[in-house]
């Protein structure tokens, strides 16, 4: 169990508002090895941490996040969506997942690597979508390290896997199982599961054997890591 990767979904959403600084720094603080942040682009081009494409579930406004500048979006939310720059600042050296929702053009993909880039993150940052945003982060960056987000228990075609290079394989915690672990550890990938949020879950899917868990609960995940390393 020791072994399973701990990541924390948005941060730590049940105690502090997703994907804030606050919420990253809360998730580390409960033992997380690595936080997931969704990242989009503002109006003028500048990568910030939201999930949906309008500020209304979080922030009460129902501007798209497309038709907003980083100065106007950083006056309606009183500064409160940080970019992605500021986050990578904020958690120090400990691992990032990017995961992309909103990039469906090369040139997004490109202004994300690029931020990536001049933060010095390379090297702990990672990525995770579907594989249209992922295929754009390869040609944007040959190195990135990439989890390509997989919604069938059909395999992905071999030309898709050989363009994307992906290092993980990225699924919804419901359609892992053994046979889905061992298919993908002998095609030699890393499997990793999205978002379990109950003990029982995450007892199963370590019992499975996946590498990694993304979270909600990173504290209760930590906690039954602990329990096992203990025992």
């Amino acid at each position: 169990m020791q072994n399973v990767t701990a990541v924390a979904h948005r941060g730590d959403p049940y105690r502090v508002r997703e994907n804030t600084l606050d919420s990253l720094r809360s998730a580390l603080a409960q033992g997380a090895d690595a936080v997931e942040i969704d990242v989009r682009l503002t109006k003028d081009g500048v990568p910030v941490l939201l999930h949906d494409d309008t500020l209304k579930r979080l922030w009460e406004h129902e501007r798209p996040l497309r038709s907003l500048s980083a100065d106007e979006l950083r006056g309606l939310t009183g500064g409160g969506v940080p970019t992605l720059v500021e986050a990578l600042a904020a958690v120090g050296d400990s691992r990032v997942m990017l995961d992309l929702p909103g990039t469906r053009e090369a040139r997004t993909a490109r202004r994300i690597v690029d931020a990536v880039r001049e933060a010095g993150a390379q090297d702990r940052v990672y990525y995770c979508a579907d594989a249209r945003a992922m295929l754009a982060v390869r040609a944007a960056d040959p190195s990135a390290e990439i989890a390509l987000t997989w919604q069938t228990l059909a395999p992905p075609r071999p030309a898709l896997l050989d363009a994307v290079r992906p290092r993980w394989l990225n699924y919804r915690f419901a359609l892992a199982g053994k046979d889905l672990a061992a298919r993908v550890h002998r095609d030699g990938y890393l499997l990793s599961v999205w978002t379990p949020d109950t003990r029982r879950s995450m007892r199963r899917l370590i019992d499975v054997g996946v590498d990694s868990i993304t979270t909600n609960r990173v504290d209760v995940l930590c906690a039954l890591r602990d329990h096992a390393a203990e025992s």
